[in-house]
């Protein structure tokens, strides 16, 4: 046998022991680059966009958001079976992210067109883009995560190469606003500048076709950097499969059923939907808070937000050596400790204080660095649970409810604020027309949005974290016993 083909026989390719190198770790790193690239300017603008843009009230804009996630309840678990039975040379995974990558980005751009004036129609026209960005994002996205656990069996490891994917992930974000801050700046609001009735969508326009180009190249340098570990590494898994041929094919149904019997999975999905909850929520309505209640310009929330991102990349090393020395649960209950602090003191910050707003975002900011890190280093040590209770490696299940939790996070968090807007008399901008004055009503929903709902979340994620029990040390019996009965299976 040739060393070409070598390199590519998963039986010979011990992943267990063979670490995974410094280029491959910064490739899977890229792959969330487009992602989190496409999700930050989503969680940060789409809502604006609709109500002070495209001119949609809050309720029809949050009603929007809420169909496109009500359909990756349908969409998420069915890419995940699919992606779980996918069979070729390149493995599961990467033909989805390879056929899926450019109808992704393309799906993103269409999203901020305004095509009408006609409410009616920019609803439905808002509502079906939606649903198609977020079947291709869920055909890139879900394949993507479920290689964590593919490409390296290490428990430390998986937290160093969550590291690398987070890096990218909040570096993307970081990106992402930038683009935004230098496109908002060169494309100027036209309405502040002369009779035009353009409420700035050129702005949004451009930036939508950047972000879509940036997006679609970052999967594909993920799949040309990672190919080798993770062809291989599906190589192994039919290896070991053919080992466990007694094991019989489970349904869906049965499938889900293990699922969410799998009690450190509930846990798991638990601490990351609080966790992602909080930060939509507050992602949501940042550019709210600071133009209505604290008096700064259109684009400052922009800079907040980059305080928040840049101390949660900053701190992402920091947790993950944290986590190495002390655990993963430890890790987040301090991040998530200081989170806390900083998203409850936002409601009782006053116009004027923006040193304090900068302070209160760095502190959120580390605990959102753990928000990112820890459940999605806890998911790999679920699913060698589940394979050592079944027999079967089934991520693309795991994972597709992690990814369904994260979009209904953001699509409950958008929608329930679009909602409260509207209730508390919010006023969506108007074409031709001056930037309307808010209601106290309006006001004080936004505060509340951005202080006590995301507090109370963090809260209740950190009472799942303490009951979470797979540890260091079970993990390690977890992965032993998985070795003994391969080996007793290959004898």
């Amino acid at each position: 046998m040739s060393n070409s083909a070598n390199q590519f026989d998963g039986s010979a390719y011990d992943l267990t022991q063979t670490k995974l190198t410094l280029n491959e770790k910064i490739a899977y790193g890229a792959g969330d680059l487009g992602t989190s690239i496409t999700t930050n300017l989503l969680s940060f603008f789409l809502l604006f966009f609709f109500t002070n843009v495209a001119g949609l009230d809050p309720a029809l804009a949050g009603l929007v958001l809420l169909i496109g996630k009500a359909w990756d309840a349908v969409n998420d678990p069915i890419v995940g079976v699919l992606s779980d039975r996918t069979k070729s040379k390149m493995g599961r995974r990467l033909p989805w992210m390879i056929y899926a990558a450019i109808p992704f980005g393309l799906a993103f751009f269409a999203q901020w067109i305004v095509p009408s004036t006609d409410k009616t129609f920019l609803f439905w026209y808002y509502a079906i883009v939606g649903i198609i960005f977020n079947t291709f994002f869920t055909a890139v996205n879900l394949p993507y995560t479920a290689l964590t656990p593919e490409i390296t069996q290490d428990y430390n490891e998986r937290t160093s190469l969550n590291t690398f994917r987070f890096t990218f992930s909040i570096g993307g974000s970081i990106l992402s606003l930038f683009i935004a801050q230098l496109i908002f700046a060169f494309f100027k609001d036209p309405a502040r500048q002369t009779a035009s009735c353009d409420t700035g969508s050129t702005q949004y326009l451009v930036l939508g076709a950047v972000c879509a180009v940036i997006s679609s190249i970052s999967i594909y340098w993920c799949v040309w950097g990672i190919k080798r570990r993770a062809i291989a590494s599906d190589r192994q898994r039919l290896h070991n499969e053919s080992l466990e041929a007694n094991i019989a094919e489970l349904s869906f149904v049965e499938q889900l059923k293990v699922v969410f019997n799998n009690r450190p999975f509930l846990y798991v999905i638990g601490i990351y939907f609080c966790s992602w909850l909080a930060l939509q929520i507050t992602a949501s309505i940042i550019p709210y808070f600071v133009v209505n209640w604290m008096k700064m310009g259109e684009n400052d929330f922009i800079l907040v937000t980059i305080a928040v991102q840049g101390t949660a990349l900053v701190m992402l090393s920091v947790w993950s050596a944290i986590s190495k020395q002390f655990g993963k649960k430890a890790a987040y209950f301090m991040g998530s400790g200081i989170w806390i602090i900083a998203q409850a003191g936002l409601f009782f910050l006053q116009p004027g204080q923006v040193v304090l707003l900068y302070v209160l975002a760095i502190m959120a900011g580390c605990g959102v660095s753990t928000a990112y890190l820890i459940p999605w280093s806890m998911i790999p040590d679920v699913t060698d649970l589940d394979e050592l209770e079944t027999g079967q490696r089934r991520e693309g299940i795991f994972y597709a409810f992690m990814v369904l939790l994260q979009k209904f996070g953001l699509a409950i968090g958008l929608f329930l604020l679009g909602q409260g807007l509207a209730w508390a008399k919010f006023a969506e901008k108007v074409a031709c027309q001056p930037s309307p004055v808010q209601p106290d009503s309006a006001l004080f929903a936004i505060r509340i949005a951005i202080g006590p709902l995301p507090t109370i979340a963090l809260i209740i994620g950190l009472g799942l974290a303490y009951f979470y029990p797979i540890t260091r040390e079970v993990h390690s019996e977890i992965l032993m016993r998985l070795a003994e009965r391969r080996n007793q299976q290959g004898e």
